[in-house]
């Protein structure tokens, strides 16, 4: 049967160094069993140090790269990263309401892991006001929360706040996460559910700096999953395992924030039959 296969798109930014962005996303969605397409939005000069230089592609191209692929491949989930600016921000708001693209899972990439601004200032009220309502899934860190809401984030009882926060300002589901919070031994993620429903996932920091990618890696294995038809709280429960196994089972690569082992598989996955 034709597109039978479960397909998934990721609409971002490259990193040359491998870790993050484009590449973290099409190894995660391969080793999650699903199709990757991608829209480049922007390109990076990047390794484990930082980012040296980036190059936003032209509207023209977004728009053409978006309709290539509406045209011939049967998108069952896609998931924005980084955007660049508020040109590109709105290049992708237009091609994401022109086409069918499944839930969109939203990585609001606004900080580089070495400290580069991936997002210009105006391009940040472009997300929160045009492409945030158009979320299935947001996955803010606990700074880029902070830039969407306006709250200044300091216990448990803040992220709740921000968390609803978004959800009032269109986003259907939240997966806040808490590994930016300071002096903690544990990282505390919230998810906030569409039917207001929510809960905590609690799991040990690990120590280590190679956590380059992680979020692209856990947004992007959450995309595969839904492409795959899992429940949200499914989704979202695999992609926490898949990170933190990555982690765990690291590879060293580079001088600086290294990147995630992406060949890791989940205790017990089948990749199927999970």
């Amino acid at each position: 049967m034709i597109n039978d296969y479960p397909q998934a798109l990721t609409i971002a930014g490259t990193d040359s160094g491998g870790g993050a962005g484009i590449p973290a996303d099409v190894k995660t969605m391969q080793m999650r069993g699903v199709y990757s397409a991608m829209v480049v939005v922007a390109v990076t000069a990047q390794n484990t140090l930082g980012v040296q230089d980036t190059f936003p592609m032209p509207e023209k191209l977004i728009d053409e790269q978006f309709a290539s692929i509406a045209s011939d491949l049967k998108i069952r989930a896609c998931k924005t990263g980084m955007l660049a600016d508020s040109i590109r921000v709105k290049a992708v708001v237009r091609n994401l309401k022109k086409y069918n693209l499944g839930p969109l899972i939203i990585d609001p990439v606004m900080v580089a892991k070495g400290g580069a601004k991936l997002l210009s200032d105006d391009a940040i009220a472009i997300v929160r006001d045009k492409l945030l309502p158009l979320a299935t899934l947001i996955t803010p860190n606990i700074p880029e929360a902070c830039e969407l809401t306006g709250i200044n984030i300091k216990d448990k009882t803040d992220i709740k706040r921000a968390a609803h926060e978004l959800q009032k300002r269109g986003a259907k589901n939240i997966l806040l996460k808490g590994g930016h919070a300071e002096n903690s031994q544990k990282a505390n993620d919230y998810i906030l559910f569409e039917d207001g429903n929510d809960m905590w996932l609690t799991a040990p920091r690990i120590n280590t700096k190679n956590t380059h990618g992680t979020g692209d890696t856990i947004s992007a294995c959450i995309t595969a999953e839904i492409a795959k038809g899992r429940s949200m709280e499914q989704a979202i429960m695999i992609g926490k395992t898949y990170v933190e196994q990555t982690i765990k089972e690291g590879i060293h690569v580079g001088h600086g924030h290294g990147p995630l082992n992406h060949w890791v598989k989940v205790k017990g996955d089948e990749i199927d039959d999970i």
